[in-house]
């Protein structure tokens, strides 16, 4: 790809991203992901390969579906109140559709089919991006919106999300679609942290980030596709290889590495505070 064209894609995904974040109303936030979507599909479909289009394909229908879902739940929101703050949000059905939408759009279960195609069809620096950088505009309108849902309903789907990334993710063989069941898991922890304590949610995001990109950008300069792949990884080099195997160790959340820590705090805080009260 064009270095000029790859660097004004990375500049429009950068820029939707921070336009949702930093906006208070519906419609701008709106604005920001569908720039955000546009933005990702180029970087996706850059491979010539009938497995990156469907990729593509399967990434604009999802995305656009929830940006739909998202746009109805805000007019109606906005026909209801008369407002388009999004931090106004009282109507159960605005809710409820605004908070599918999002789940839609972070892959968690159960719409979380699309996701591990995705990312098999994706260059592994795409697929870094999809699995961090395009987590944080939706994850920033769930929590704008927190004090509106039912922290019940988030919890449950989030130990959904768990339960499914962790054991879906037990039968693959290429390093894409792990990542991406994993990511599927990180999700739903991150759901359960945030029905409990924001901070904890802030923290459990960004662990999260760090440990991905870090098993991503091993996974990308050793060229490793399959399980069968990091066999010969420390022939190669050793200290990728320790630190592949560190990162792994820590995504399963291992003590006494980072990935231990977020885990920890989410399954105590989980033992010590009901999610409806917290």
């Amino acid at each position: 790809m064009n270095p000029l064209i790859w660097a004004l894609i990375m500049t429009s995904l950068s820029t939707s991203t921070i336009i949702t974040m930093s906006s208070n109303h519906w419609l701008l936030a709106w604005l920001g992901l569908e720039l955000n979507m546009l933005s990702a599909l180029p970087m996706i479909m850059k491979q010539n390969h009938p497995r990156a289009t469907e990729a593509a394909t399967k990434y604009f229908l999802i995305q656009a579906t929830a940006a739909t879902m998202i746009m109805c739940a805000t007019t109606l929101n906005a026909w209801q109140t008369g407002q388009w703050t999004i931090m106004y949000t009282p109507s159960n059905i605005t809710t409820a559709l605004m908070t599918a939408a999002i789940m839609m759009k972070l892959g968690l279960a159960p719409v979380h089919l699309w996701y591990p195609d995705v990312m098999q069809g994706s260059t592994m620096t795409t697929a870094l991006i999809i699995s961090t950088w395009q987590k944080l505009a939706p994850l920033s309108l769930l929590f704008m919106i927190l004090n509106n849902l039912n922290l019940t309903i988030l919890t449950l789907t989030g130990l959904l999300s768990a339960t499914i990334g962790g054991l879906a993710g037990m039968n693959q063989t290429q390093t894409r679609k792990i990542m991406a069941f994993s990511s599927i898991a990180h999700m739903g922890w991150l759901l359960v942290a945030l029905a409990l304590n924001e901070t904890l949610a802030t923290l459990t995001m960004i662990t999260y980030i760090l440990m991905t990109s870090t098993m991503f950008m091993t996974l990308h300069n050793t060229a490793t596709k399959s399980i069968q792949d990091l066999n010969t990884t420390w022939s190669m080099s050793p200290a990728l290889a320790t630190t592949t195997m560190l990162a792994l160790m820590s995504l399963g959340g291992l003590p006494p590495l980072t990935g231990f820590l977020p885990k920890w705090l989410v399954i105590k805080e989980l033992s010590t505070t009901s999610p409806t009260t917290a």
